[in-house]
């Protein structure tokens, strides 16, 4: 951690809890960040109020040290893709297990991490703002230790940047985007229009072209042989460019991909990349890993395919509390839309925590969300009362980060022992 990274870090613990944080206790109120950490309070009987995202202090660190393990052993370098939490104390981590940085995809997700310190960013986006292009050319000209690679994706795109850029001391670094298919998100369709692209970035004096990459996840009709096909016409165009002798004058030759479903075949398929003129800088980006889920994730990670490898844990946990029982078949808690992921999948109850106990949420499902209200199905066998506290379990990390600004992390038995912040 560099001086900077660690006096931007202290500074979110010097940040005074108030009622912008929810969910924290009201009687925290005025107190930093750092003393209510050091406080150590129970998520149950230390005054927290539901409802109160949790994240388990345990399940974040064994998430990070497999996704360490897993892209050391099959010799790739890691820029998690920090969109999914937005939370600086996590891009450090990351990097302390061992990232080479940190992926992002929007201009101001670039300024939340350059305020805290991050040196290197891959912007998984093609930047065609004037305004965001001239402070990244700016950060670029003041720091000589930053470094960042973006994508470009069309001629119009490298015209764009190009004029923005003008008078900039310094190449803005880019990767020429392959398409994961026709249908798909962004991208150049076609082999020859990436040499159209590269060579509009090569008759700038603004941009550097230093490789290729894509996003696998966007395949149409994603399977493990659709991946593997595409994932090896990256590999391809990185090597017509090398022949080529596009990355003339480099020390290395980016090559980038990697959700968070597929990773298992980027690594193979990274693994049989061909000896080209220049070492080869093998990127994976996956982010969702960080803090998993008990849905989206929990059916789609690669860890399902290679289970020797290793499994990922869901970290996160939605705690509401039920406010209304008035049938047998139905009760309600106060977590909602607000509150709860819910783009690809509801909540999952899980458990029930009553009187200092905990016990599986039998018979409880979540049937629907309204703003502030989770609608609960309860069976026969169904043991909910008003008060309970029901842990849910959540579907999509980028979902969930995204609506708390500060997050407990706590132990197995609730002891509360750091807070996360965000920035969306």
């Amino acid at each position: 951690m560099t001086a900077d990274s660690a006096q931007s870090l202290a500074r979110l613990a010097a940040e005074r809890v108030d009622h912008r944080f929810k969910g924290l206790p009201p009687d925290a109120d005025g107190l930093t960040v750092a003393e209510l950490a050091g406080q150590r309070r129970n998520l149950f009987t230390g005054g927290f109020a539901t409802p109160v995202l949790a994240l388990s202090a345990e399940r974040l660190e064994h998430n990070l040290k497999l996704m360490e393990t897993y892209v050391a052993r099959h010799g790739l370098a890691f820029a998690p893709h920090g969109k999914t939490s937005m939370a600086p104390q996590l891009f450090q981590r990351q990097i302390e297990h061992g990232a080479w940085g940190i992926t992002l995809a929007m201009p101001h997700q670039v300024r939340v991490a350059r305020a805290f310190g991050t040196r290197r960013v891959f912007l998984a986006n093609e930047l065609v703002d004037a305004a965001a292009l001239r402070w990244i050319a700016a950060e670029l000209d003041a720091d000589p230790d930053f470094e960042l690679v973006c994508y470009v994706d069309s001629v119009r795109g490298v015209e764009l940047m190009d004029a923005a850029l003008r008078g900039a001391t310094r190449p803005v670094d880019v990767v020429v985007e392959l398409a994961a298919g026709e249908g798909a998100r962004t991208g150049v369709r076609t082999e020859a229009e990436c040499a159209r692209v590269a060579d509009a970035v090569a008759g700038t004096r603004t941009l550097r072209l230093v490789g290729v990459a894509g996003y696998e996840g966007e395949v149409p009709k994603a399977d493990t042989e659709r991946v593997t096909a595409w994932l090896r016409r990256l590999v391809a165009l990185a090597a017509a460019f090398d022949e080529a002798g596009r990355f003339t004058g480099l020390d290395e030759i980016v090559v980038s991909a990697g959700g968070s479903a597929w990773f298992d075949a980027v690594a193979e398929v990274f693994a049989e990349i061909p000896e080209l003129s220049l070492p080869v800088l093998r990127l994976l980006r996956s982010g969702a890993y960080v803090s998993h889920d008990d849905g989206h994730y929990r059916k789609l990670t690669p860890f399902n395919r290679v289970p020797e490898e290793g499994a990922l844990e869901p970290a996160f946990r939605l705690w509401t509390q039920v406010v209304s029982r008035p049938s047998d078949e139905q009760a309600f808690a106060n977590a909602g839309k607000r509150d709860a992921a819910h783009d690809l999948d509801l909540p999952f109850a899980q458990v029930i925590h009553r009187d200092g106990t905990e016990r599986p949420a039998t018979g409880v499902s979540v049937t629907a969300l309204s703003d502030q209200h989770a609608w609960l199905a309860t069976t026969p066998e169904a043991d909910v009362e008003v008060g309970d506290w029901v842990g849910l379990g959540l579907s999509h990390p980028c979902t969930s980060f995204d609506k708390w600004q500060l997050i407990p992390v706590a132990e197995a038995d609730g002891t509360v022992v750091d807070y996360v912040r965000t920035f969306f």
